[in-house]
C-alpha cells in the first residue's frame, strides 16, 4: 500500500484551502491530517498534530488579532521548527512585497522546503512533488522568487532603512510625514516621548547624521530625507545632498540650478 503524505495545510482562504484539500486528496498521495488560517493556528496545529510530516503554507496569513509580521508564513516555519526541527514547509504566494523576501532571506531556512508562486505551481500535480522533496530534506525555489529574493538582497546592501530594527523603521516613517515626538509617541501608544528621542538617536547613529550635524533639527530634517529616498545620502560642507551614482561617486541629489545660476 502506498504511503500517504500526511500534510498540515496552511491557507486563510476558506475556498482555496478546499480546493487545495480536495486537488490534493483526490491524487491519492496526500492525507491533510490538520488545517489552519493562521499563523497562530499553524504553529499550535504543528505542536498538537504529531502526524504531520510537512506542511503546505501561504506566505501571507491574515489574523486580525496580531501584527502584519505576526502573520506570516515564514515566521510560522521558524517558531515551528523550534520544537520541530528541519519541519518540511512547502510555501506558496501571489505576494511581490519586497517585506516577504526579505523575511525569507533573514530566516536562514537552509532545508527541507520550497517557495513557489501560487500562479505557477499551485496544481496538486505540481506540489506533490514539492511535497516530497521537502521531506527528503532537498529544497527549491521558484526561478521568480529566487530573482526577487537577490533584488531584495542587492538592494538592501544600499538601503539605510535595512539599517533599522522595525521599531526604528516605524518612527522614521512617522518622522518623515512630519510628526512631532509626542504624536509619534501616541500613534505608538509609547507612554514616554523620550522614548522616541531615544530612537531618533538610535536612527541618527545608523544613518551617520550624529558625525555630520550636532544640531537635532537639522538631523531630523535629513532623516526624513533618508527615509523617503532610501538612499545613502551625505552633507558637503556648503550643505548640498550627495548621493553614490554609478561610478560610486558622490553626486547632487538636487539638480536644480542655484539662485541667479542659468
Amino acid at each position: 500500500m502506498k504511503q500517504m503524505i500526511r500534510l498540515l495545510l496552511v491557507e486563510d482562504h476558506k475556498t482555496v484551502r478546499q480546493a487545495l484539500k480536495a486537488g490534493l486528496e483526490a491524487t491519492g498521495e496526500v492525507r491533510v491530517v490538520a488545517e489552519a488560517t493562521t499563523a497562530r493556528e499553524a504553529i499550535a496545529a504543528a505542536e498538537t498534530s504529531a502526524d504531520a510530516e510537512v506542511a503546505l503554507m501561504d506566505v501571507e496569513l491574515r489574523d486580525p488579532d496580531v501584527g502584519a509580521s505576526a502573520a506570516s508564513g515564514v515566521g510560522a516555519a521558524i517558531d515551528i521548527r523550534r520544537e520541530r526541527p528541519r519541519f518540511p514547509v512547502v510555501f506558496y504566494s501571489i505576494q511581490d512585497d519586497d517585506s516577504y523576501f526579505r523575511e525569507f532571506r533573514a530566516a536562514g531556512i537552509l532545508s527541507h522546503y520550497a517557495y513557489v508562486r501560487k500562479s505557477n505551481y499551485l496544481l496538486p500535480s505540481m506540489l506533490v512533488p514539492l511535497l516530497k522533496d521537502a521531506i527528503a530534506g532537498r529544497s527549491f525555489i521558484d526561478p521568480e522568487i529566487e530573482d526577487r529574493v537577490d533584488e531584495v538582497r542587492e538592494r538592501d546592501a544600499t538601503s539605510p532603512r535595512a539599517l533599522l530594527e522595525p521599531n526604528e523603521l516605524r518612527v522614521a516613517e512617522l518622522l518623515a510625514q512630519g510628526l512631532t515626538n509626542e504624536q509619534i509617541a501616541q500613534r505608538l501608544g509609547l507612554r514616554d516621548a523620550r522614548a522616541v528621542s531615544r530612537t531618533n538617536g538610535r536612527i541618527y547613529d545608523a544613518w551617520r547624521l550624529s558625525e555630520s550635524t550636532t544640531d537635532e533639527k537639522v538631523a531630523r530634517a535629513r532623516a526624513a530625507l533618508i527615509y523617503v529616498y532610501d538612499r545613502p545620502i551625505v552633507w558637503g560642507e556648503d550643505g548640498r545632498a550627495l548621493v553614490p551614482d554609478r561610478k560610486g561617486c558622490w553626486s547632487p541629489l538636487f539638480d536644480a540650478a542655484e539662485p541667479g545660476e542659468a
